[in-house]
């Protein structure tokens, strides 16, 4: 299926160069004018298709998972720039009409695309500056609705008035209304209808656990009556806390911390980091709470032929290994696992006793490494980061194991960096890294 949808958005891309090359008449323009053309068509598919992409269509997520999805996004979002802002380049040179990058005095349809191209410069400085700017992720998320909806119109406004002779073609401008249409549902569909119906079915806040100085569990169980939602151990969700008490409501992407055997209830394990989470621990029970998920590949589940696991976790990055092993623990699945769980102090081990229980007692076959990198004086287990020398220490067979890896970025690179050295194939390796 994967290569399917692959093989479906190329072929999308470059459908109206076929449909022009088929139905379109014979010009004799230079080989710039053309080609300002053709890139400008395909700038309009993978504009209409970035707001298909971005709207968490779980019929396609479920094969990439949500980070592939939002880093070809990403990638997309930066070659459709390139397409359209090469467009009136090609065709000023290509036409040796330089008034067109340089003249106000134009059409409204022409000034039409140059206010597309204004839209797409703040885009981009917002998108790769928004931290230097210090520019909030939540105004940056506002905004980039905002300016990619009005993109999105303003393309297809000068591509209809403005395109000569290749947007007459009836084939043509089916297909733009079938892009623009599936671009606007998407779009309505994720902004608008979505939100409405999780807030009309909102799932309540049982209950409030401090784990350690700055992680916390909430507990959230379904609305009266009706079925917690189904998922895979690992996977993860998006939040949308309505606690009220001027407390901001903004939707979240947190990690499923529960075992799908755990019935009736559902929770995530947020630990204090930015300024939504800094007052996550305010969360009273009670509290109502859209959710919506599942998300995410980072399950065992998907890969049915993995049996000798090795976790590695850092930090609030046990969260989705814990729902894994204790599925394993709770299934009684007949699998070897290794957890190696790096942490700053003691105090910072989430799930210790727990994850120590189900190693001691689990069907699952788990050994708990515990590494501290600030031990105190009583401390018998691994100390420092995990390196080569530790690593070597637990795991005697590198290309026969499984590993799953959720940890800081900086640690995952490290451990990265051993694998690759012990042979370890990308294929034996799972991990989700993204950020919205």
């Amino acid at each position: 299926m994967q290569i399917l949808f692959i093989v479906l958005y190329l072929l999308l891309v470059i459908s109206p160069l076929a449909l022009v090359l088929q139905f379109g008449p014979y010009t004799n323009h230079n080989w710039m004018y053309e080609i300002g053309k053709a890139f400008a068509l395909m700038g309009f598919v993978i504009i209409t298709l970035q707001f298909i992409i971005s709207s968490r269509q779980k019929w396609f997520e479920k094969y990439f998972g949500l980070d592939i999805t939002f880093s070809f996004h990403k990638a997309m979002a930066m070659m459709a720039g390139l397409l359209v802002v090469s467009h009136p380049i090609l065709l000023a040179f290509g036409s040796n009409k330089l008034e067109l990058l340089t003249s106000l005095s134009l059409p409204w349809y022409v000034m039409m695309g140059k206010f597309a191209l204004l839209l797409i410069l703040i885009q981009v400085i917002l998108g790769l500056f928004r931290q230097k700017l210090r520019f909030g992720f939540q105004k940056w998320r506002a905004s980039h609705n905002v300016v990619g909806g009005l993109l999105l119109l303003a393309i297809l406004i000068h591509s209809l008035f403005a395109s000569g002779g290749d947007l007459k073609l009836l084939p043509l401008i089916i297909l733009w209304i079938a892009l623009f249409t599936l671009a606007l549902g998407s779009y309505t569909y994720h902004k608008l209808i979505m939100p409405m119906r999780l807030r009309k079915n909102t799932y309540t806040v049982k209950d409030v656990k401090k784990e350690t100085p700055n992680v916390w569990t909430l507990t959230f169980e379904p609305p009266s009556g009706k079925k917690r939602y189904d998922y895979y151990p690992g996977q993860f969700h998006f939040l949308t806390l309505h606690r009220g008490r001027g407390l901001p409501k903004e939707e979240h992407h947190f990690t499923i911390s529960s075992s799908p055997t755990q019935e009736g209830m559902i929770t995530s394990s947020i630990k204090e980091s930015g300024d939504f989470t800094a007052i996550i621990g305010e969360t009273k029970k009670g509290d109502p709470v859209s959710v919506e998920g599942p998300f995410g590949r980072f399950s065992h589940l998907f890969y049915p032929d993995d049996w000798d696991f090795i976790f590695i976790a850092g930090g609030i990055g046990i969260t989705p290994i814990r729902s894994m092993l204790k599925y394993m623990h709770d299934t009684g699945a007949d699998a070897n696992a290794l957890l190696i769980y790096a942490n700053h102090s003691k105090k910072d081990i989430a799930f210790r006793d727990e994850l120590d229980g189900i190693g001691r007692n689990g069907n699952s076959k788990l050994k708990v490494v515990h590494v501290l990198s600030h031990p105190d004086n009583n401390w018998q287990g691994e100390s420092g980061y995990v390196n080569e020398e530790i690593l070597d220490k637990y795991i005697d067979d590198y290309k026969q194991k499984s590993f799953y890896i959720c940890c800081p970025d900086a640690m995952r690179k490290a451990v990265m960096k051993i694998l690759k050295k012990r042979g370890v194939k990308s294929r034996q390796i799972r991990m989700e890294v993204f950020s919205l």
